[in-house]
């Protein structure tokens, strides 16, 4: 990366906090912070969700995470970007997925943002097993 891109991505257990990560994108060279939070939702494919437990290939999963954000470090001129997921329990509206990425202008930051969500999915090794509130459940 020829520019100096502050990068953090993380794997936590823990509730994400979108507004201190959203606020650590800031800078004073950004013009655009976008972000994306992937919220667990209460209905899929018509059945009543209860909450998603997540699991992942912990080691794959952080150095995939790293190297999706460098990827767009390098693709787009970013100041800072954050890829954060969570595994574990997750009920109804919880964030499982936070993507932030700033920059001088908006076109750039959105389009990263964009493509890094769809880069995790692809390539981020995390699985959900979706509960539902008939006591069912199915990996997904």
């Amino acid at each position: 990366m020829a520019r100096d891109v502050r990068i953090r991505t993380e794997l936590v257990r823990d509730a994400i906090d979108v507004a201190r990560r959203t606020a650590a994108l800031g800078e004073a060279s950004a013009g655009a912070v976008v972000t994306f939070s992937g919220v667990v939702r209460d209905r899929h494919d018509g059945r009543a969700v209860e909450g998603i437990a997540y699991t992942a290939y912990d080691a794959m999963a952080r150095r995939e995470l790293r190297a999706v954000a460098e990827e767009a470090a390098r693709r787009w001129p970013l100041c800072a970007v954050d890829v954060t997921h969570r595994v574990g329990d997750l009920v109804v509206g919880d964030v499982a997925l936070f993507v932030g990425a700033s920059g001088a202008h908006r076109a750039e930051a959105f389009d990263a943002v964009r493509w890094i969500v769809d880069a995790v999915k692809r390539r981020v090794p995390v699985w959900k097993h979706e509960r539902y509130r008939d006591g069912t459940g199915r990996w997904l």
